[in-house]
């Protein structure tokens, strides 16, 4: 990975993290437990099994939000 800092759009806010980083290594840096939250990355929803392998770049825009259950 390298250790060059990109930034990406976090809740609307701008956020610095090293180039390669995935959507995953970013919610374990900001201390969420994966089941904790939803994700979206540009305005897609990232499945949870889909974030170790989701490599953000510059300018993404990250938005972290409850997951909503029930039926």
């Amino acid at each position: 990975m390298n250790d060059d800092p990109i930034t990406v759009q976090l809740d609307n806010r701008a956020h610095r993290v090293p180039a390669g980083t995935t959507l995953a290594a970013l919610l374990a840096e900001l201390g969420h437990a994966p089941r904790d939250v939803a994700t979206a990355v540009n305005g897609r929803h990232v499945p949870r099994d889909d974030r170790a392998s989701l490599a953000l770049r510059a300018g993404d825009a990250v938005l972290l939000f409850k997951p909503i259950v029930g039926g």
